[in-house]
């Protein structure tokens, strides 16, 4: 799977992308952030605050942090985004 990192994500985790092999035990959007925070501390960093990252599977966003990845082939992890 790849995940693609936005804006202040992917500054305090140090890549734009990474591809990954999910552990069979990962398969919703809030146990992949969980598992992304063990991964070290730039990722803890990152996501210390994970309940306001947006989050996109395949391309759409999901708000439901239940939400399956499944065979998904792509997630991405934004910062809350704002208008002007």
């Amino acid at each position: 799977m790849k995940l693609v990192y936005f804006a202040w994500i992917r500054e305090r985790i140090g890549r734009e992308y990474e591809t990954v092999e999910l552990p069979p035990e990962v398969t919703t959007v809030s146990e992949l952030l969980t598992w992304l925070k063990s991964r070290g501390d730039e990722y803890m960093l990152a996501l210390e605050k994970d309940d306001i990252v947006r989050v996109a599977v395949d391309h759409q966003h999901v708000a439901d942090r239940n939400t399956a990845i499944g065979k998904a082939s792509e997630v991405a992890l934004f910062p809350p985004m704002t208008g002007g």
